[in-house]
């Protein structure tokens, strides 16, 4: 099972496909979207070159709707929904799987958990019926509980604890949010992972677990009536649940003061930071804001390209590693980040001070037209080469329509991005990027404590 840090370090390293998705599918099949009776969503991207199928649900449940004191338990649960069943025996769905050489995995993150098969298409039948079946017959009984808990509290040791980044990642997005739940690890806090138990994953299973809180994505060798007759016939067997309530969450209150976390450890050689802003996603933005975030994010620090790049790496020499991203797809509101790690005799405050002039820069003076149409460019391409990948395909419609969007969103990103001004950005990044109200995380050498 992929962890949920894994799998959003891939996502940030494709920021500019976050919301990039094709309009059509790689062969110029329409995507289709249909409900089932029961509630459950369906999409078709339909792929015909490779003869094979990316098979995903995605549950429109993760660690931010987590019940007070209960941290962890989405994660947990992804790792419960591979146990048996009434129908099948535990291992039986990945043994069957591996028979027939295709891959499977699983993923949670702050607002979805995610279950995906790639697979020949003729398998896809044997998929939904497997998915289909976890969806409400697992068998959870104490010793399954036990077992599972363990193995996540010693993930948590591997990943998290024994990891200075992860631990320093921790601490920063607890400060950063105040209010909402984004400020709790996925994975959990230790001292309330310790305390999960059948009941707690029961009622969770009971009441997220249901066709009408789920999205089935297949992108691949596949016809959508193909598709909707296989859905029908697995997934439209499996009742509907209770209707869940609007996903109503902490609104995050207004920031106004400068924070700073500092972690030293020896296990650290090189010292680093990141400074994060609280901002509007693309679902919480105004008209217009979102993208201007996302072009900001790759004309200030996208790539090599880039105006931090070119002045910090290139130019100065003072820079190991510099870049910036917007992490647009999330349900509530989201951060902005720029980060940076000194080259040679520089100092991290040289490379602070410079990224801040950077961003002083675009306040003052905002990008040129050249710069925004470079961008632009660069976005497009991406999603050029997203239809090269199946599997990103299938993520880009499923974390859309997990976090409220829909096909039509996908459909009309490009042509919103197009219309982006150099005002607009320039006027988002004097807005959220207060040098006054930031969140910065440092990590330094055991040497440098108390410099």
């Amino acid at each position: 099972m992929t962890s949920h840090t894994e799998w959003l370090r891939r996502a940030l390293l494709a920021t500019a496909l976050t919301m990039a998705g094709p309009a059509l599918a790689a062969d110029d099949g329409k995507v289709a979207n249909f409900l089932l009776d029961n509630g459950m969503e369906v999409v078709v991207v339909p792929d015909h070159r490779a003869p094979i199928v990316t098979h995903m649900v995605w549950y429109k449940i993760g660690s931010a709707d987590e019940p007070p004191g209960k941290s962890g338990i989405a994660h947990f649960f992804e790792h419960l929904m591979f146990k048996a069943t009434t129908n099948h025996a535990a291992g039986e769905f990945d043994r069957a799987i591996s028979a027939i050489g295709g891959s499977n995995n699983a993923f949670t993150s702050y607002d979805y958990t995610a279950f995906h098969e790639t697979v020949a298409p003729s398998a896809l039948g044997e998929m939904m019926s497997f998915e289909a079946d976890r969806m409400r017959n697992l068998i959870l009984t104490d010793e399954v509980i036990k077992t599972e808990r363990d193995v996540i509290l010693e993930e948590r040791r591997s990943r998290i604890d024994s990891n200075p980044q992860a631990v320093l990642d921790e601490e920063v997005d607890a400060t950063l949010w105040q209010n909402q739940p984004y400020r709790i690890p996925v994975i959990g806090w230790m001292q309330e992972m310790e305390q999960l138990n059948r009941t707690d994953a029961v009622a969770f299973y009971d009441k997220y677990y249901r066709p009408n809180n789920a999205v089935l994505i297949v992108a691949g060798d596949v016809e959508p009536e193909v598709v909707k007759a296989l859905a029908e016939k697995t997934y439209g067997k499996v009742a509907r649940g209770p209707d869940l309530p609007l996903r109503i969450r902490p609104v995050e209150p207004e920031q106004n003061t400068k924070r700073t976390v500092t972690l030293t450890d020896g296990r650290v050689s090189v010292p680093s930071f990141s400074t994060q802003w609280v901002v509007p996603s693309y679902h919480t933005a105004k008209p217009g804001e979102a993208e201007a975030l996302d072009l900001l994010g790759e004309i200030l620090g996208g790539g090599s390209r880039s105006r931090l790049y070119q002045q910090l790496v290139v130019k100065q020499g003072i820079a190991s590693a510099t870049g910036a991203f917007f992490q647009g797809t999330m349900l509530d509101a989201t951060n902005f980040t720029v980060y940076g790690a000194p080259r040679g005799d520089a100092k991290l405050s040289d490379v602070e001070a410079a990224v801040e002039a950077e961003i002083a820069r675009i306040v003052k003076d905002g990008v040129t037209a050249d710069e925004l149409e470079k961008a632009k460019a660069r976005y497009i391409r991406a999603m050029i080469f997203a239809r090269d990948k199946q599997d990103e395909m299938a993520n880009l419609y499923g974390a859309e329509l997990a976090t409220g969007g829909n096909v039509r969103d996908i459909e009309e990103w490009p042509d919103r991005i197009r219309k982006v001004t150099a005002d607009e950005i320039k006027a988002v990044a004097a807005r959220y990027l207060l040098l006054d109200r930031t969140t910065t995380g440092y990590l330094l050498p055991q040497q440098q404590a108390g410099n």
